[in-house]
């Protein structure tokens, strides 16, 4: 299992989010006048720069996580069977958090024997955290999934 990315890759998506953000909130020229009179405009100013940068941070998180990309498809987590392969291409499932969307890709395995799908990344990775690959780890995310609940 690897990474999607490299952490300076990483570093740098995420300061430009941030360097970005900041020039709204702060704009660098001294002549641009700052907004906001109130404490209440400057936690809603700061509120937007959190809202603009976390979704990033978390994506690109996401992307250096160990299981981010794999090569084999593993063990089917609905019977067992090892007969499974990747499917071309992956998924770009609109993940929701307390800070906006997250888009995290995601690939797809499906089983010869069973005929079901499952996302091979590793736990955590997937939609509703059902990705695990291992017959213990739950059931799979995504179309023709369903296995048991976590």
């Amino acid at each position: 299992m690897a990474a999607r990315t490299t952490r300076q890759a990483a570093r740098e998506r995420v300061q430009a989010a941030f360097g970005t953000a900041l020039d709204r909130l702060i704009p660098p020229d001294e002549a641009v006048p700052l907004k906001g009179a109130l404490f209440v405009d400057f936690e809603d100013q700061v509120e937007a720069l959190v809202r603009a940068v976390a979704p990033t941070a978390l994506e690109e998180r996401a992307a250096l996580a160990e299981g981010a990309l794999v090569v084999t498809a593993g063990r089917c987590p609905h019977c067992g069977s090892g007969r499974v392969y990747l499917e071309k291409g992956e998924t770009q499932p609109e993940l929701r958090s307390p800070h906006g969307p997250v888009v995290v890709p995601q690939q797809q395995a499906r089983c010869r024997a069973c005929g079901g799908s499952f996302s091979p990344a590793g736990a955590g990775l997937g939609v509703a955290e059902r990705s695990s690959v291992d017959g213990a780890g739950g059931g799979a995310g995504g179309a023709g999934g369903g296995g048991a609940d976590v």
